[in-house]
C-alpha cells in the first residue's frame, strides 16, 4: 500500500511525496549513503525524495558547499547523498552531498589503487616540495623524488626557490601518475610518475638478475643519488643512490657525475619493477689496504668536513675519514671551540677498523 506523506515547507508551500512501504529509516544511520531524487530547488534548500526512507533536505552551509552539484542536477535526478542527521525539528533528513562526492571519490580511488593502473590528473599548483593534482576532486601531492627523471628539475637541490621556479611549470599540465598511498581520515592522496615508468620495465627486467654488470646513461641527478637508464634498454630505469656512487668521499653526486655521462654499474637489488645499482662495488675497496697506511698511534693531518651531534668527519684522503667523537671534548660546544669546518689538524689514529670502515681519532697534542 502506498501513503501520501505532506512535509511543511518554509516556503509556505506543501510538497506531497510518495513513500513506498515498508520503511526502511529504522536501518539507516548517520553517514550511510542513498539515493536521492531531487523533487524541488531554490536559492534557500533542495528537497529530494529518498524512497522507502522519506524526504531529505539540503540547506544552510551544506547548500552552499554542495551548490555546485546541486547546480547541474534538473529535478528527477538522482544522486548519492549522506545522512547527515536522520531527522530534524520539521521531520527531515538532513542530507550532505559534498561528503557524499567525497566519499565516492575515495573508494574510487582506492579502486584505482587496487587495479594499479596509470590515471592521468591535472596539475593546479606547486610548491618547493613538489607539484599539488586534482584527482576526481580531491587535492593529491605528487612529490618532486617521485617525479621521472625527464621531469625531474636538476640543479635545484638545496635551493627552494630554484626548485619551485622549476616545478611552476608543470601548472596546467597533464602527467600520467600512479596512487602509492591514501589516508581518507586526513586527506591524504600521494602520486608518482616515477612508479608509471617501472610498470614497463618490469618484464624487460626479467632478463637480468642481482650481480650483473650494466652499462648505463646518466638520466637525472639529485642530492640522494643518480638515475640511469640502461644504454641496451633504455626503458628500465634504475637509480645509484650516493652512498654507491664512489669510495670517494662525496657531499653531493653533481661533484663527480652528470647527466650523459656512461657509466657502468652492479646491479644490487630488482624489486618490485625498480633497480638499484652500484658504481662502486666495480671498484677496488680502499678500506681493503687502509690498515697498510694507517697505523694506530700515528699522527696524520686530515680536515673537518663534517659536524654531528656524535662528532667531527675528518676528511684523511679522497677515499678514507676518521671520526674523533665529541667525548674527546666534553661537550658539542667544545669540540666546536677546538675544530672548524673546513679545517686542517693534526690527528692521533686511536684506531683502525677496516671491517667497519671507521678510523677512530683524537687531537694529536
Amino acid at each position: 500500500m502506498q501513503q501520501t506523506v505532506s512535509v511543511k515547507k518554509s516556503e509556505a508551500y506543501e510538497l506531497k511525496v510518495l513513500k513506498a512501504e515498508p520503511n526502511l529509516m529504522p536501518l539507516l544511520k548517520v553517514g550511510d549513503i542513498v539515493e536521492a531524487r531531487l523533487v524541488e530547488k531554490s536559492n534557500r534548500g533542495a528537497y529530494f525524495d529518498i524512497p522507502r526512507v522519506g524526504m531529505g533536505i539540503i540547506y544552510g552551509s551544506e547548500l552552499s558547499n554542495s551548490r555546485d552539484i546541486v547546480k547541474k542536477l534538473n529535478i528527477g535526478d538522482t544522486v548519492g547523498a549522506k545522512i547527515a542527521l536522520r531527522e530534524n525539528e520539521d521531520g527531515l533528513i538532513e542530507l550532505s552531498l559534498s561528503e557524499a562526492s567525497k566519499q565516492k571519490a575515495w573508494q574510487e580511488i582506492k579502486e584505482l589503487k587496487d587495479e594499479g593502473e596509470p590515471v592521468k590528473v591535472k596539475i593546479v599548483s606547486s610548491n618547493s616540495g613538489g607539484l599539488i593534482a586534482d584527482l576526481l576532486g580531491v587535492q593529491a601531492f605528487l612529490p618532486a623524488s617521485q617525479l621521472s627523471p625527464e621531469h625531474y628539475p636538476q640543479d635545484t637541490e638545496g635551493n627552494r626557490s630554484k626548485m619551485l621556479e622549476a616545478l611552476k611549470q608543470f601548472v596546467g599540465q597533464e602527467l600520467s601518475v600512479k596512487i602509492i598511498n591514501f589516508t581518507p581520515r586526513t586527506n591524504k592522496l600521494i602520486l608518482s610518475e616515477r612508479e608509471v615508468l617501472s610498470e614497463g620495465a618490469k618484464e624487460a627486467l626479467s632478463k637480468y638478475k642481482q650481480g650483473d654488470v650494466v652499462n648505463c646513461i646518466v638520466s637525472g641527478v639529485a642530492n640522494f643519488g643518480a638515475f640511469v637508464r640502461f644504454a641496451d634498454d633504455p626503458n628500465i630505469e634504475g637509480l645509484i643512490y650516493i652512498s654507491e656512487l664512489s669510495h670517494s668521499i662525496i657531499e653531493n653526486p653533481k661533484e663527480i657525475i652528470k647527466v650523459g655521462d656512461m657509466v657502468k654499474a652492479s646491479i644490487l637489488e630488482i624489486k618490485d619493477g625498480r633497480v638499484s645499482l652500484s658504481i662502486k662495488s666495480l671498484e677496488e675497496n680502499p678500506w681493503d689496504k687502509v690498515a697498510e697506511k694507517y697505523k694506530e698511534g700515528s699522527v696524520i693531518s686530515g680536515t673537518v668536513y663534517r659536524m654531528t651531534p656524535f662528532g667531527a668527519f675528518v676528511k684523511l684522503d679522497p677515499q678514507i675519514s676518521g671520526l674523533i667523537h665529541v667525548s674527546e671534548f666534553g661537550s658539542l660546544e667544545e669540540l666546536k671551540k677546538n675544530l672548524e669546518l673546513g679545517g686542517t689538524y693534526n690527528f692521533l689514529i686511536s684506531s683502525v677498523k677496516p671491517e667497519t670502515k671507521r678510523i677512530i681519532l683524537k687531537l694529536a697534542k
